[in-house]
Parts: C-alpha cells; sequence; structure tokens
C-alpha cells in the first residue's frame, strides 16, 4: 500500500515521503492516526505542486539569508564591559552581541547566536544561524571600559 506521509513517522519516513507499507499497518494505524493519506494519482500531483512551491519559498528565504550573512561578514563588532585588568566583572553572552548586533542596524534573535560564556577581554568568534542551510561566523573583540 503506497501512503504519503503528512508527518514525520518513525522508522517509516518523514513529512511529504511517498512510502509503501503492509496494508494493515496503514488502514488501520496510519491513516486514521491522522500519520497519512493514500497516495492516489491526484494526492501525487498535489503533492509535487506543494513540494515545487515550498522549494520555491525555501530559495527566497535562503537567498534573503545569504544576504545577511554578507553583512554579517563584513561587521567589525566591538563590545566594550567593564573590567579590572582582562576580567570582566559580570560576563559576555549572546544577548550583548544581540544587541551589538542591534546598533549595526541587524536584527537577529539571541536564540540564533551560539557564544560561549566570555569572562575576558579579547578576540573571539560567535555563530550565528540565519537559516539551516546559511550558519555565518561572527567576530568580535571585547574591550574593557575606560
Amino acid at each position: 500500500m503506497e501512503l504519503i506521509l503528512k508527518q514525520d513517522v518513525q522508522n517509516v519516513g518523514f513529512k511529504d515521503d511517498i512510502v509503501s507499507v503492509k496494508a494493515g499497518y496503514g488502514r488501520n494505524f496510519l491513516i486514521p492516526q491522522g500519520f497519512a493519506q493514500l497516495a492516489t494519482p491526484s494526492a501525487k500531483k498535489v503533492l509535487a505542486e506543494n513540494l515545487k512551491q515550498k522549494a520555491h519559498k525555501e530559495a527566497k528565504v535562503i537567498a534573503d539569508a545569504t544576504k545577511i550573512a554578507d553583512a554579517i561578514k563584513a561587521l567589525e563588532v566591538k563590545i566594550t564591559s567593564k573590567a579590572g585588568g582582562e576580567k570582566l566583572f559580570g560576563s559576555v553572552t549572546n544577548i550583548n552581541i544581540a544587541e551589538a548586533l542591534e546598533k549595526a542596524g541587524i536584527s537577529i534573535d539571541r536564540k540564533f547566536i551560539t557564544s560561549g560564556v566570555v569572562k575576558r577581554t579579547g578576540k573571539y568568534n560567535a555563530s550565528v544561524r540565519l537559516h539551516r542551510d546559511v550558519i555565518v561566523d561572527l567576530p568580535y573583540e571585547i574591550l574593557a571600559e575606560v
């Protein structure tokens, strides 16, 4: 029995896959639970059209993310924080990096910025995930407040 999966099913396949399963498993579990639908010719055409539209939207999102990545690569981010010598009073986290990017005109949510907790002045790198396929390294420098 051929089915189109509506969502990921463990040991069967992923969303929008066309899979072959035993008739009883499909009829008694997958279809009633809403995990799949029959793979009729019309359903296959609808799926192909949906995948085509999704790929077009995905390409646009990736292009936008790439533009933002290029803008981030051109930035020189400097963060000032109170410090005694080289040791900071407190720490610099992804929240501070997001605020520095906001000042530079790039709005990115802090959850998409990955950096360790930094407690010393110096140069560091943060990873910014703009899309699952577009990840950019952001070099930044922490300076002591004068």
